[in-house]
């Protein structure tokens, strides 16, 4: 098995809805700037991989295309809101298998306005995560997605004691990051106040500013092998450790907890056989990129990860442990929460952030001496990609 290099990642800052370019010059963009930082050309490019969720068949063919027709295979990816890291899965493994020696992954997403909707004119794959939320948190005038998270951070409240200030305080932190990424849609510092007093979604469980919001972008990243970067002389300094991509198991409905899901098996699965397969452990982590969509979920994924035991992220948060000078630096980018969730781009952006962390390139975002980065990525319905980093 090859090992796969990271060596170009491209990213445009990230908008509120309306505001952005249409999708198919955002993908161009984003694949533009990850083929010159990579140093290639796109006849170089052997495959690419296209993530999105809402837009037409073959979008990834109508980006691309304004970089070349080169007959290449291109690939559209739709896994919900792990779009991007899934065509980062299947960019890594056609190089791993020496299918492939030069591959894109790229992933964009133009949004609308509001809460995430699904289409009633045919079976939902989320029926029967509705069914089982209606019978465990009810609450049926919000939407989805806000009764999914915001009934995963209620049983962690009511299991472990958890209190509404402590997902003020991921929040308040994320903005604090944020303020450093030119590419983040939101870089004003907020306070734990400041998200407390925010418009109400769910009384005492979840504010308007603890939900990331709708937001319209693309990143991209090249994908290689060693022999292809050894023959061009291509940086050869960050490249991915292990990777693991887990679905639903029967504990996401089977438990009948809302943390269960949500993910949290997904990722705890994926992140065992990451640190397995490259040989360290939660503790060797010194930033990560995770999937922040509520910042109920960030403090699951504290415990999904490993980095503090299950009913252990509020003391996490409190400790100071997922920001700079604590245990793990958590979304230096700002995260969902702040930087924003174009669905199909969020994988590559995660890629984006870490690839320059590791670098050392991440300016006033940088955290000193990284050496092991983790990514994860969730899509309900589902699908979860852990990706570890390490730089050469």
């Amino acid at each position: 098995m090859s090992r796969t290099y990271v060596v170009g990642v491209g990213m445009i800052p990230f908008k509120k809805p309306g505001t952005s370019d249409p999708y198919n010059v955002m993908g161009m963009r984003a694949a533009r700037l990850a083929i010159e930082d990579a140093g290639v050309a796109y006849r170089d490019v052997q495959q690419a991989y296209a993530g999105y969720v809402h837009g037409y068949s073959t979008s990834g063919q109508h980006a691309l295309y304004e970089l070349g027709m080169t007959g290449i295979p291109i690939v559209n990816v739709n896994n919900n809101c792990s779009s991007g890291s899934t065509a980062l899965y299947l960019a890594r493994q056609a190089i791993a298998s020496g299918a492939a020696d030069c591959v894109l992954a790229l992933g964009f997403e133009e949004m609308q306005p509001g809460a995430l909707g699904t289409e009633k004119s045919s079976p939902s794959p989320f029926d029967k995560f509705d069914q089982l939320t209606d019978e465990l948190v009810g609450m049926t005038h919000i939407p989805l997605a806000l009764r999914y998270f915001g009934g995963a951070g209620l049983t962690h409240m009511r299991k472990y004691g958890t209190s509404l200030r402590t997902f003020a305080a991921i929040r308040a932190k994320a903005s604090r990051h944020a303020v450093n990424n030119p590419m983040a849609v939101f870089r004003k510092e907020l306070t734990e106040d400041d998200v407390l007093q925010d418009t109400v979604i769910w009384p005492d469980v979840m504010t308007r500013l603890m939900a990331c919001p709708p937001t319209c972008g693309a990143a991209a990243a090249v994908l290689v092998s060693e022999s292809f970067a050894r023959s061009r002389g291509i940086r050869t300094d960050v490249f991915i450790a292990a990777q693991d991509m887990v679905t639903d198991l029967p504990s996401t409905f089977e438990a009948r907890d809302m943390i269960r899901l949500v993910g949290f098996d997904m990722a705890k699965t994926g992140a065992a056989r990451v640190y397995e397969r490259a040989g360290v452990g939660p503790e060797d982590i010194d930033v990560v990129e995770l999937h922040d969509c509520f910042a109920q979920n960030e403090l699951l994924c504290y415990e999904a990860l490993g980095f503090c035991p299950e009913g252990g992220g509020e003391k996490f948060v409190r400790d100071g442990d997922n920001t700079y000078g604590g245990r793990v630096v958590t979304n230096p980018s700002g995260g969902l929460l702040s930087k924003g969730h174009p669905l199909g781009a969020t994988g590559l952006a995660q890629c984006y952030e870490l690839t320059h962390q590791l670098r050392g390139t991440a300016e006033k975002r940088q955290v000193q001496g990284a050496r092991n980065a983790l990514q994860h990525n969730l899509g309900m319905g589902g699908a979860c990609v852990v990706t570890l980093y390490q730089r050469a």
